[in-house]
């Protein structure tokens, strides 16, 4: 008797187990995704593609505000637009603060813009947060003023969401 006890007590713990181990593989992903989920100014960081975006950041002072609540749209220039730039502008711009803070601002948008948003948008402008309008176009793709295109999207972050783009924008 106590035998046959022990044998289905030992079926049910076998039971239960095998039922939380598929419940965790189902809920895990979610929990890991959302776990791992950073900041807008952690994940351009730990992309590894934003070193100049995240240099000019830092020198305009705008760290704070981008590890703020928002939410913020980020089109993020990588470093490879920002080396597309003439020769010795990311310098001057480190040097002139007021100058790289509106061009940093011209690159962000008040909320939370992903990508099935931007698509309703073509022939429009968004305000950025500097006040300037960019003109947006999802004709053969989606562009910034006509000149920037938006690489990868929808980064989402603790605070918003980040676009990539290939070239940095530039207030009127």
């Amino acid at each position: 008797m106590i035998e046959s006890t022990n044998f289905a007590l030992k079926a049910k713990i076998d039971c239960f187990q095998i039922i939380n181990f598929n419940l965790l593989n189902i809920i895990n992903p979610y929990f890991f995704e959302w776990k791992n989920m950073h900041d807008i100014i952690d994940t351009a960081v730990a992309a590894g593609k934003f070193n100049t975006l995240a240099a000019a950041v830092t020198a305009a002072g705008l760290i704070d505000t981008l590890k703020g609540p928002g939410p913020f749209t980020v089109f993020a220039p990588t470093d490879e637009a920002f080396a597309n730039l003439p020769a010795g502008t990311v310098e001057a711009l480190l040097t002139d603060i007021p100058k790289l803070t509106a061009i940093l601002t011209y690159h962000v948008i008040a909320g939370k813009v992903m990508a099935e948003d931007v698509l309703s948008l073509n022939g429009k402008s968004a305000t950025t947060v500097n006040g300037a309008e960019v003109t947006i176009s999802t004709d053969g793709g989606v562009k910034l003023n006509g000149s920037a295109n938006v690489t990868t999207t929808d980064i989402e972050c603790t605070n918003g969401v980040i676009h990539v783009i290939d070239a940095v924008i530039l207030p009127a």
